[in-house]
């Protein structure tokens, strides 16, 4: 696989914003308003736990699987306050993790609810790139959200991304098509997930998800396929 661009490794920055999947009851009013909708999409990486999301008090997805990604979904402009808690033990228990999330208008991003690399469970906002890439090629991110120790991201046996740290994320524009890749302990051969194929067609943003424990031997990839910006004019 032929990079066409550097890849770029930089901590996840930008909006904190949530999406429901298509199942989920209707989003309530946020707390501050705000013109306009964000595209959001939510990964739920952490496991063994089935969650139910609430959002200012209200349930907005329930019986939420651990290896889960939801379709982009518009959502309101506005301030939420997100609680994550174990399926069943709201609205008396204690959360698995809670956060004050703004979602700005004309966010395309994604929130991923995973493990740090101690263990903790905790939510972190990636900005999606959904630029249009040139003919013939396909973009590619993988983002580090395992309870895991720093990677390198092989695509074809060469290494794509290195020394990758929970929650850190590396993208690049490669030659669509299909790739086998796996991950491996920084700097080594030692093989932590995978190998994985990839499909990446002509004209899609690819995401894949290095999720899981490394402690718990339950590491795993998760992808997310999203189309890419129309050309303008």
């Amino acid at each position: 696989m032929n990079s066409r661009t550097s890849h770029a490794l930089a901590a996840a920055a930008g909006a904190c914003v949530l999406a429901l999947g298509a199942t989920a009851p209707a989003m309530a009013a946020p707390a501050a308003g705000g013109d306009g909708t964000a595209k959001v999409s939510v990964f739920h990486g952490v496991p063994g736990l089935t969650a139910d999301v609430y959002a200012n008090g209200d349930k907005l997805l329930g019986d939420f699987k651990p290896g889960t990604v939801t379709a982009p979904q518009a959502l309101d402009a506005g301030t939420y306050d997100i609680q994550v808690f174990s399926a069943g033990q709201a609205p008396d228990g204690t959360p698995a993790v809670e956060k004050e999330i703004k979602v700005p208008a004309g966010a395309n991003a994604t929130i991923a609810a995973h493990l740090s690399a101690d263990g903790k469970p905790r939510l972190t906002a990636f900005v999606d790139d959904v630029s249009r890439t040139d003919a013939g090629t396909a973009r590619l991110t993988v983002r580090h959200v395992a309870a895991a120790p720093a990677v390198d991201v092989r695509a074809g046996g060469q290494p794509v991304f290195k020394g990758l740290e929970n929650p850190k994320e590396g993208t690049t524009v490669v030659d669509a098509g299909t790739v086998s890749a796996d991950v491996v302990l920084a700097g080594t051969d030692t093989v932590a997930i995978g190998p994985a194929d990839l499909n990446l067609k002509e004209g899609t943003s690819n995401t894949v998800y290095a999720w899981g424990s490394a402690e718990d031997k339950n590491l795993a990839l998760a992808t997310q396929t999203l189309g890419v910006s129309p050309a303008s004019g």
